[in-house]
């Protein structure tokens, strides 16, 4: 075992850890009030119950490395980086948003901190991805790419493409397999025998594994261990985080009774909880009055972001076409 197997994660890390994720968890607790009163212009698809994959998957990767996510992007909007009141202006469809109001929730943005971009295509920028971390290899600029991805991407043949593209190139790139169990309605042990994700793409020689997404601290120290291997040219990696999504596929509402949900998950998940055990583990450090200005912090700030997306203007009727490219005949 490495020395960096074995680096433990200092308190300050596990205090900013705690804090991403309640960022993450308040924030959405914020828009499920919110989205009955119609202001949210967008379908949202909500990562509680998923933070710490998120949180630990972001904190590892530097401000200079591009992250390219999926339709589920509020979280890690959040964790690297991006602006809380662009992010309300973006689902209320206002023109401060990260994406001038154009993009809504499925498509967050924030390049400034190395988010690339999102999209609501499954497995779409998983090859873009990929080329970007062609281009950082060509540049031979240091930066890792992170393309992050639901269990239902590796369904799709572009993933074995891009995978088996980024080993013979030998590419800078961490793919993250975000495994909450379902694509939709559709379980991941109705889809493969191997319900081990990350196996899937051993045979084309993809390094991988697979680990507890609920813990951030785990989940920060396999990511960070698997950036520091790539960056220094050990080639592209697979990580597989098991988690659970506590919503339903897209919208605020639960659906535990749904009969494609596992009988007893809600359960299970409560006892899982990612943010809850962070807590009690800094609890038993006698942090509790850190936690507690945490939670006042994060707050305020959902506050402020509210009232900027409240209060800022729609776009104007010329910012339909803008940063279209101009068709020539």
């Amino acid at each position: 075992m490495t020395a960096t197997n074995t680096r433990a994660v200092g308190r300050d890390v596990e205090v900013e850890l705690y804090r991403l994720m309640l960022k993450i968890r308040l924030s959405e607790q914020r828009i499920i009030e919110i989205y009955p009163t119609d202001k949210i212009q967008s379908p949202i698809h909500l990562s509680i119950g998923q933070e710490a994959v998120a949180a630990g998957v972001c904190r590892a990767l530097r401000s200079s490395d591009h992250l390219y996510g999926t339709y589920r992007s509020h979280g890690i909007y959040i964790a690297k980086g991006g602006d809380l009141g662009q992010l309300f202006a973006e689902l209320y469809g206002k023109d401060t948003g990260c994406a001038r109001g154009k993009g809504g929730s499925m498509h967050l943005t924030a390049p400034e901190h190395g988010l690339m971009g999102c999209s609501a295509i499954v497995a779409s920028l998983i090859p873009v991805a990929t080329g970007d971390a062609l281009a950082a290899r060509m540049r031979r600029d240091g930066r890792v790419v992170c393309a992050y991805f639901g269990d239902g991407a590796v369904d799709e043949g572009v993933f074995f493409e891009s995978a088996n593209f980024a080993v013979l190139k030998d590419l800078p790139i961490v793919y993250v397999c975000e495994n909450n169990r379902y694509a939709v309605h559709s379980r991941v042990v109705d889809r493969h025998k191997q319900d081990k994700l990350y196996r899937l793409a051993e045979g084309l020689g993809l390094r991988g594994s697979r680990h507890d997404g609920n813990d951030v601290a785990g989940v920060f120290k396999t990511m960070r261990r698997a950036v520091e291997a790539t960056r220094l040219g050990g080639g592209p990696v697979l990580l597989e985080y098991t988690t659970y999504r506590w919503h339903e596929h897209v919208g605020p509402g639960t659906d535990y009774e749904e009969a494609y949900r596992f009988p007893g998950e809600s359960r299970e998940t409560a006892q899982n909880d990612p943010i809850t055990k962070m807590a009690a583990r800094l609890q038993r450090r006698g942090l509790h009055r850190e936690l507690a200005a945490i939670a006042t912090a994060v707050r305020a700030e959902i506050d402020r972001a509210v009232v900027f997306a409240e209060t800022s203007p729609f776009p104007p009727p010329e910012r339909l076409t803008a940063d279209l490219f101009e068709v020539v005949a």
